[in-house]
């Protein structure tokens, strides 16, 4: 093996997934097959199938730019995906992505549109099973200087992205492990948090939903205070091969985003999530709790 191919394998996966996606969903908004579109810039179909794909190999600048051009990508957002085939063939396995993408280039968004699973340990309400005031009342105070109609569109986006769970072909799976502590933080007021924790109750019933509440007599798991993540699964195909490898998702707040792929970091928050949920209550238990909590707040 040689050089270049040693630092194309070990280069992140992350930022050529999210470019791939992207390119493709440019592509098929423009009606154009991939045939067609390599053709307009000069690429066999093969490399354009394997760049939209994310799989490893040299993406160069200019085939990215020339896509861009022919799908009507504006100078903005043309930047911003140059910008990601630059960190792909950077050898690290550890992002951290803040302000630099744009809403198109949002990089959680885009792998959670991917997902066939997802983990998530939190302590707020998550945003895929948020009620719209919940949500609006977390988005308007995080995003204070904005405009309504963009608080709107934040909002509508979240509710949006809801769909994946509740859709009745191939939802997503979704375990939401969640802290005590979420069910007595008011977020937005009193009447907010009641009905957004009879809706959690509810959506806990379904097939592809578990809820279960992390409680304060669990203690500290691990002696360590680690915060909020998820882990994001792809799903196999027909083969039983992995379609992605798995990714843990850092919510920054404030700062950067934090994005894990190590195998070995995957795992270990892996066995976080396990040693959570081995002390986490069933969920008819969760459910009971959650009702109790919404009654208070009544």
């Amino acid at each position: 093996m040689n050089g270049t191919e040693e630092q194309e394998i070990s280069a992140s996966t992350l930022p050529r997934r999210q470019l791939g996606r992207f390119l493709r969903e440019e592509r098929e908004t423009n009606g154009l097959t991939i045939d067609a579109a390599a053709k307009l810039v000069d690429l066999s179909k093969s490399a354009l199938q394997r760049l939209e794909a994310g799989r490893n190999q040299r993406i160069r600048k200019t085939d990215v730019r020339a896509l861009c051009e022919v799908y009507g990508v504006d100078a903005a957002n043309t930047r911003q995906a140059v910008e990601l085939a630059e960190q792909a063939r950077a050898r690290s396995w550890y992002h951290a992505f803040g302000g630099l993408f744009s809403d198109e280039f949002n990089m959680y968004i885009g792998l959670e549109s991917a997902a066939r699973q997802l983990i998530v340990y939190h302590e707020q309400v998550p945003g895929l099973v948020q009620t719209r005031d919940y949500a609006r009342a977390l988005i308007s105070a995080f995003y204070r200087d904005d405009a309504a109609d963009a608080i709107d569109r934040r909002v509508e986006l979240r509710m949006k992205r809801q769909r994946m769970v509740t859709r009745r072909s191939e939802p997503l799976e979704l375990e939401v492990l969640l802290h005590e502590s979420a069910l007595y933080r008011v977020v937005g007021d009193r009447r907010i948090m009641a009905v957004q924790l009879r809706q959690l109750a509810e959506i806990g019933k379904l097939p592809n939903v578990t809820i279960r509440i992390s409680p304060y007599s669990a203690g500290i798991t691990w002696g360590i205070l680690h915060g909020q993540f998820v882990l994001l699964g792809f799903g196999s195909d027909a083969k039983g091969r992995i379609v992605e490898p798995p990714i843990v998702y850092l919510e920054g707040g404030p700062s950067s985003d934090v994005y894990l792929e190590k195998p070995d970091d995957v795992q270990r928050y892996d066995e976080l999530a396990c040693a959570i949920r081995g002390t986490a209550l069933g969920e008819n238990e969760t459910r009971d709790l959650l009702r109790q909590a919404a009654k208070e707040f009544e």
